[in-house]
């Protein structure tokens, strides 16, 4: 399911509303200034025919009608395409006087007073005073266009200029009032197996409170399960190490007195297992170890003599060979005890899961990194995605709980150490490589 962000919801949803908003107000502003700029150029249509009147007056006092077709011209000097042009005609729609810039023929032939719309002119129409003629007065479409147009612009601009200033407030204002939540997720994806403290008290406003409650008491209950779980753990462990040690010394002495017996294959499948159950009762000793955070506490240690060690008691329990080379010294902080469980427990399952006859790699290189390989048949993605689960094994026969791996991550991310399994072994067909990386905080002695 593909995830998403609370503030990034909230600052798309809160800008498509305001630029919704903007949008109808900017719709509506444009069509009211509009109205009032055609409504102001009309009045001004209207003043510019009154003003004509003496015009009209000169005409009645005169007498005479032009025969000059199209009228004559008034010649005015600066006329453009934006200039207003007026046209008088008698009654009997008889061109009589006309602007340079006016057609030579009526802008309206119906001659009836109002507001018209002529090809490229916006005309006015009026009957003179004196009733003996009328005057047209007609605004160019590309003037009216114009004057429309940057008064749509004045008003409407400054909204899509101020737009991304109203986007840049808005996310700092979400992402402000979203800190007290990033806080709250900070604090809760800290916690985990070695970390279940509460979460402390945040200033968090009222519908965050109740989560904060809940999570705090979640934690508590799964800090209680989880001691108890350890606990049970650890105390069946203990308590069973004796008992089952009493049993493997007895069972020992009844396959030495059954040698060369028909009982003697039952004492060693007896005595096999009893072994088995030591060695499970020991990791899960071990698990209960490093899910208690031991490893945090501790001073400085050198770890290579630890993996020589381990590597030694093995080759003489086990009958195997493991190479160790690289860097003659890695210091690290901790809990010497645990690193050993850590490397006992990664050298342990090379050897027991790798094929007989093999040596198992132990690689230390400079950059703080321990590589364990051992040869084996690959495993496929999905083997490798649970193994560090506990109880989870591969497909193997050899002898183990399936806790090795998932002991080692728990000490590892205490250690504050990445672990990766890999098979095969990289630029090869087999085997597989666990790594180890520590955080590079000392240099390593050669």
């Amino acid at each position: 399911m593909k995830q998403w962000s609370l503030a990034s919801r909230i600052v798309s949803g809160t800008l498509m509303v305001v630029l919704g908003a903007l949008v109808v107000l900017s719709i509506l502003i444009a069509a009211f200034t509009r109205f009032e700029v055609t409504e102001r150029l009309d009045n001004s249509l209207q003043e510019v025919a009154e003003r004509l009147e003496f015009v009209v007056g000169k005409l009645d006092e005169s007498g005479k009608n032009t025969s000059i077709p199209g009228g004559r011209i008034a010649y005015l000097s600066g006329v453009n395409r934006r200039t207003l042009a007026y046209q008088i005609a008698g009654t009997d729609g008889h061109l009589e006087v006309r602007s340079q810039n006016a057609p030579p023929k009526l802008f309206i032939p119906d001659l009836k007073t109002g507001f018209y719309n002529a090809p490229s002119f916006r005309v006015y129409v009026v009957p003179s005073a004196s009733g003996h003629h009328y005057i047209l007065v007609g605004e160019p479409d590309f003037h009216r266009n114009e004057a429309v147009r940057r008064a749509v612009l004045i008003s409407i601009l400054p909204m899509i200029i101020f737009f991304p200033a109203i986007w840049i407030l808005v996310r700092w204002h979400v992402r402000h009032a979203m800190r007290p939540l990033t806080c709250l997720q900070q604090e809760i994806r800290s916690r985990g197996g070695s970390n279940l403290e509460p979460v402390p008290p945040l200033d968090l406003p009222e519908e965050l409170v109740t989560i904060h409650t809940a999570v705090n008491l979640l934690l508590e209950r799964l800090k209680m399960a989880l001691s108890t779980e350890r606990a049970f753990a650890a105390n069946a462990a203990h308590e069973l190490r004796n008992p089952v040690a009493a049993l493997l010394a007895q069972v020992q002495l009844l396959k030495a007195k059954l040698a060369a017996s028909d009982h003697e294959e039952q004492a060693r499948t007896i005595m096999q297992q009893t072994r088995r159950i030591g060695r499970t009762m020991e990791k899960l000793l071990q698990l209960s170890r490093a899910t208690s955070g031991i490893a945090l506490s501790g001073e400085s240690f050198d770890l290579i003599p630890v993996i020589q060690f381990l590597a030694e008691e093995l080759e003489r329990e086990n009958h195997c060979i493991i190479k160790i080379s690289g860097v003659n010294s890695l210091l690290l902080t901790g809990d010497m005890d645990i690193a050993g469980i850590l490397f006992r427990n990664l050298l342990e399952n090379a050897v027991l899961h790798g094929s007989s006859g093999q040596a198992v790699k132990v690689k230390i290189t400079e950059d703080q990194c321990v590589m364990i390989t051992n040869d084996c048949v690959s495993l496929s993605p999905e083997n490798l995605k649970d193994l560090e689960k506990p109880f989870i094994r591969g497909q193997t026969n050899a002898d183990g709980s399936g806790l090795g791996l998932a002991i080692a991550r728990q000490i590892t991310e205490q250690l504050g150490a990445e672990m990766s399994v890999t098979s095969p072994i990289p630029e090869q067909t087999r085997g597989v490589m666990v790594s180890i990386k520590f955080q590079s905080s000392k240099k390593n002695k050669k």
